[in-house]
């Protein structure tokens, strides 16, 4: 089955992004080293070009030069004028330049073989007057491969200047686009080699580059639910991988956490659930045994009744703890007075405290921003844990006050058997009980004091716990400032 691209995104955004990281690094090296190669190239090529120009131009002026001093010395034809004219421009096989002296009226006086029917004078530019300075040297194209660089102008002639010449020259450079062409192919086949060699030379940078991205992967899928321990090390990594090994790791201590704390919760349900399903099929089991009578059922029925609450009372607890752990979960926030709230517990719980000869003090006044509710029932859970482990006679004291730094500080605390210190880290797991400490008869679940941590994450605060045996506990509920 082939997944459509996104048709949402443009289609070449779409292609890259299922292109392999080897593949772009290729792309990226073979096209920057092309890039590179064409500006290389392209300087080189004009470099020649410019340097044939001018070494052109320099003869063409240089020719010019001569030809003006000769005719200065000597206006008519001469034997020296002759040489450089009829035989020297002829004899020259690697430059072929052409010569040509005109008089004032623009009529031939000298010239070098073949020119005029190669270059007529009319083919020349307009000379330039005498007091113009150095003459322009113009390019001009014939067709069928004749090219020429031009230059016409008017000279002083005879010792005392009074005559008057009209020089003309023309340099053929058609070698010169020779030259260029067979450089041009010379670079192409360098360009071509170059590219080449550079897309060679960036699949094997990229597969060694990536090489212990490779590495890596095959150590990540070593890595299963029953090796969680097995960790990448960062140490073992280039520089450029270690922060991406040591996050990793990072995530493999939280996986490794919460699956074994996943897998302690899990046997804690299960454990928690089986002594109360075991109660109702043996109280069940007992009473159909034999026939009974309608009080031996209703006791039947009363204590299954218990077990019931009990397992109501459980799930109720799972549930809010699986609502308050997940990150989108959110309360509202409003202005309470926490004195108020204490008051209110200690209400509720009056009798049951008065009930086992222990007493409950309630102190502070102090301003509080939370969910009055569920702050109600962290302290509820804390006080009532309190009450049941707490002997008679007893104190229990409830306090809050607001800090100076705008938290809130909400104690909890009695004078009961206290809890070893060997089970304070723990004391905030579901289902965690301290039988040793407490009363074995007692039906709670485990589940109090990690409600109260939830709701504690839930309003950013923190929740602790100091504990002395023989002299109590004392649970400390702290609220972050508005």
């Amino acid at each position: 089955m082939t997944t459509e691209p996104d048709p949402r995104l443009p289609l070449p955004a779409a292609l890259r992004r299922s292109w392999p990281i080897a593949h772009r690094l290729t792309l990226l090296y073979a096209g920057t080293t092309t890039i590179l190669l064409l500006m290389a190239a392209g300087y080189l090529y004009w470099g020649l070009r410019e340097s044939l120009a001018r070494e052109d131009r320099a003869l063409v002026l240089g020719k010019f030069n001569v030809l003006r001093l000769l005719l200065r010395e000597h206006q008519d034809k001469t034997e020296a004028l002759a040489s450089e004219i009829e035989h020297e421009a002829p004899a020259n096989e690697l430059l072929k330049y052409y010569l040509r002296v005109l008089d004032a009226r623009g009529q031939p006086l000298i010239e070098t073989p073949e020119m005029a029917g190669l270059l007529p004078v009319a083919s020349f530019p307009l000379p330039l007057p005498l007091s113009r300075g150095i003459p322009p040297v113009l390019a001009r194209d014939f067709g069928s491969g004749r090219s020429y660089l031009l230059l016409a102008a008017e000279v002083e002639a005879g010792a005392d200047g009074s005559g008057r010449r009209i020089i003309q020259i023309a340099l053929d450079v058609a070698h010169n686009n020779d030259v260029l062409a067979d450089y041009r192919q010379k670079l192409f086949l360098v360009l071509g080699a170059g590219v080449l060699f550079a897309a060679l030379a960036g699949v094997v940078v990229t597969r060694t580059g990536l090489r212990p991205l490779a590495a890596m992967a095959r150590t990540s899928r070593q890595i299963t639910a029953s090796k969680l321990s097995q960790r990448l090390v960062a140490a073992d990594w280039p520089a450029e991988l270690r922060e991406l090994a040591t996050a990793f790791d990072i995530m493999l201590d939280r996986l490794q956490e919460s699956f074994v704390r996943l897998t302690a919760f899990s046997a804690d349900i299960a454990h928690a659930l089986r002594n109360p399903v075991n109660n109702l099929r043996g109280e069940t089991e007992v009473a159909l045994a034999q026939e009974r009578t309608p009080a031996e059922y209703q006791q039947t029925l009363g204590s299954s009744l218990e077990e019931y609450y009990r397992l109501a009372r459980m799930i109720d607890g799972l549930l809010f703890i699986a609502r308050t752990d997940n990150p989108a979960a959110q309360i509202e926030h409003t202005a309470f007075e926490a004195g108020e709230e204490l008051s209110a517990v200690q209400e509720f719980y009056e009798a049951l405290a008065a009930d086992k000869s222990i007493t409950v003090i309630c102190q502070g006044d102090a301003q509080l921003t939370g969910d009055p509710m569920l702050f109600r029932r962290a302290v509820s859970n804390l006080l009532a844990n309190a009450l049941k482990h707490t002997p008679a006679r007893g104190r229990v004291r409830l306090t809050a006050c607001n800090l100076p730094d705008g938290s809130t500080e909400v104690r909890v605390e009695d004078t009961g058997a206290g809890i070893a210190a060997k089970h304070l880290p723990r004391i905030f797991d579901r289902f965690y009980q301290v039988h040793i400490s407490r009363d074995q008869t007692s039906q709670g679940a485990g589940l109090g004091l990690a409600i109260v941590q939830s709701i504690m994450r839930l309003h950013q605060g923190g929740v602790r716990i100091e504990s002395e045996l023989g002299r109590g506990t004392v649970v400390t509920l702290l609220f972050p400032a508005d």
